[in-house]
């Protein structure tokens, strides 16, 4: 098998190559091309309270996941791979979703702060190349504009991670296209979870969903508002785990491999698809109510993990 770094400089020295995809036309976001380059992913686990915004770098991801953690709160898993930008972060700690959610990639890289000790095993057999501080010392520093834990960040570029312009959310068959046919218009929508509140407001001069947070718009570290052209909320059952936070905190577990219902946000309108993956290496497919994958506006992505029993928002 080869290595990380074999697997890296093979994928930085085609990146250059014109992509072949074989398998674009038929996919559903569970399907992954074979003919071309594959993305090499760099996955940021990105603090979300309010000491922590606004974030660094956010707006430069291919995919943005929105995950419950302890106490209600909400943190964001951010896959990085045809951009890097100079500085991400506030970085915090893994959890166990973030392991199951980054099966969909290959060998992705993490860069997080830490994790608890009873799940630092898990992480040490996942697929995955771990990335915290005590292992690339050089590429993270603490700011000195806001408090710890919330000011830990990562310097992308000096991570050992080739960045060969592959989109993170094509190489797991997303496909970016004409929107299919219906939909339902919709100017914003909102998602709650205990502690955490997120809406995505519809901008049709920017085509982009606007994302506020607990209220609040969001917005870049350098005043921009973050925004995103599509939004997909996706239930999922959200169970607790056997891992615990230093408060005592039992840390919900959100299950991604399996089926069920989403709404997907594009070109101010909402779609009610199904998604399924079938196995932890399996990227996740999403399909319309006629059976047809669905497609996705050019641009970032968001996936919101929406407990399967939280309350509807309704559309506006």
């Amino acid at each position: 098998m080869p290595t990380s770094g074999t697997r890296r400089s093979t994928a930085a020295a085609l990146a250059g190559l014109t992509l072949v995809i074989t398998a674009a036309c038929g996919s559903t976001g569970g399907e992954r091309t074979t003919s071309a380059p594959r993305a090499d992913v760099l996955a940021v686990k990105i603090d979300n309270v309010a000491a922590a915004r606004p974030p660094t770098g956010l707006e430069k991801a291919d995919i943005v996941y929105v995950e419950q953690v302890e106490a209600g709160l909400s943190r964001i898993l951010a896959a990085y791979s045809s951009t890097l930008p100079p500085v991400v972060g506030p970085v915090r700690s893994a959890r166990e979703t973030d392991l199951e959610l980054l099966r969909q990639f290959d060998e992705p890289t993490l860069a997080y702060s830490g994790a608890q000790s009873a799940l630092q095993p898990s992480i040490e057999a996942a697929p995955l190349d771990a990335l915290p501080p005590s292992k690339a010392p050089d590429a993270y520093f603490r700011s000195g504009d806001r408090a710890a834990p919330h000011n830990l960040y990562v310097r992308p570029g000096k991570v050992p991670h080739a960045s060969p312009g592959v989109n993170a959310a094509e190489d797991i068959g997303f496909r970016f296209a004409a929107p299919p046919p219906g939909g339902t218009p919709v100017n914003e929508r909102t998602v709650s979870y205990p502690s955490a509140r997120f809406t995505f407001t519809w901008a049709s001069d920017r085509d982009q969903w606007l994302v506020s947070m607990d209220r609040t718009p969001a917005r870049t570290a350098s005043g921009g508002r973050l925004g995103a052209a599509t939004v997909v909320l996706q239930d999922v059952d959200v169970q607790p785990s056997r891992f615990r936070d230093r408060g005592g905190n039992t840390s919900p577990f959100s299950a991604t491999v399996g089926s069920g219902t989403a709404v997907v946000l594009r070109d101010g309108k909402s779609y009610d698809v199904a998604w399924e993956r079938k196995t932890a290496e399996s990227a996740t497919g999403f399909t319309t109510e006629d059976g047809e994958p669905m497609t996705f506006a050019t641009g970032q992505l968001w996936i919101v993990l929406v407990p399967d029993d939280a309350e509807p928002a309704g559309d506006r």
